[in-house]
């Protein structure tokens, strides 16, 4: 295997399945970790009963419901096949990516190099000894944070519409820049396909960036700013519905599909 020795951190849906397989065709990956939170502390049942909480978890858990009914997602990656990780025997499942015994694999298995999509927030020891690239659906510094494919729609930018492949440091979607990466833009688009379409280009994006890192050229480039965060929370009905109108009284702009690539002094459009 001609890339370098990574290990994979992420989450276990279609979407995440296929970008660890298209890593783990391109790079030697020694594992693939999947963050499967399944405790429940006093303080985070607590939190999720406050009323204000708790309706908006209810919202998004139907309408998530209606998006999600007949697993789109898994068809859109994998046809008709049953989504599943191509190399099963390096999977391993974690709490969360500040267990300790995400550490201890790491520290047993010795990655040059961790690959991140679709975790918490990596603090801590992982952070301070390793270096991580991360894929967020957002185009940072711009969109960080949370829907930021649902944010661009809404604020009538579909331009902006894309991934950052970016390294991690303390902050939120905010490390030294890697790559945009823009999915193609058709009239009958809705958030979910651009998001799916974005994701599915960023995995080649991924592997190249491989590519890069072990010929000692993937340098990256510091954020021009901190751009904006969105959260979770910030996504109301209101929002929605705002959004709805909009594609409804037109439909999006065709635009074509593009990757632009950091370097320390001046980005590079493909």
């Amino acid at each position: 295997m001609s890339g370098p020795r990574v290990m994979v951190l992420c989450g276990r849906s279609p979407r995440h399945l296929h970008l660890a397989n298209r890593l783990c065709a391109c790079a030697e990956v020694c594992a693939v970790v999947h963050e499967a939170p399944t405790q429940w502390t006093r303080e985070k049942l607590l939190r999720n009963l406050r009323p204000a909480v708790a309706g908006r978890k209810a919202w998004r858990w139907l309408r998530d419901r209606r998006r999600y009914s007949g697993n789109p997602e898994a068809r859109f990656f994998f046809g008709e096949a049953t989504p599943a990780l191509a190399r099963p025997e390096l999977a391993h499942e974690v709490p969360s990516v500040s267990d300790p015994a995400l550490l201890a694999l790491a520290e047993r298995l010795a990655p040059e190099l961790i690959c991140v999509f679709g975790t918490s927030l990596i603090r801590g020891p992982l952070l301070e000894r390793y270096p991580l690239i991360n894929l967020h659906g957002g185009l940072s510094p711009e969109y960080r944070g949370a829907d930021c494919t649902f944010w661009a729609l809404h604020n009538g930018e579909p331009e902006q519409v894309g991934c950052t492949l970016h390294f991690i440091d303390q902050g939120i979607d905010t490390g030294r820049l890697i790559a945009h990466v823009s999915p193609e833009v058709r009239p009958d688009d809705d958030e979910l396909t651009l998001f799916w379409r974005g994701v599915r280009d960023s995995a080649e994006v991924y592997c190249e960036a491989l590519s890069r890192w072990r010929a000692g050229t993937l340098s990256g480039a510091v954020q021009p700013g901190r751009g904006r965060l969105y959260q979770v929370r910030d996504r109301s009905w209101r929002a929605e519905r705002a959004l709805a109108r909009r594609l409804a009284r037109a439909p999006l702009p065709a635009l074509p599909a593009r990757v632009r690539w950091f370097e320390a002094a001046t980005p590079r459009e493909q």
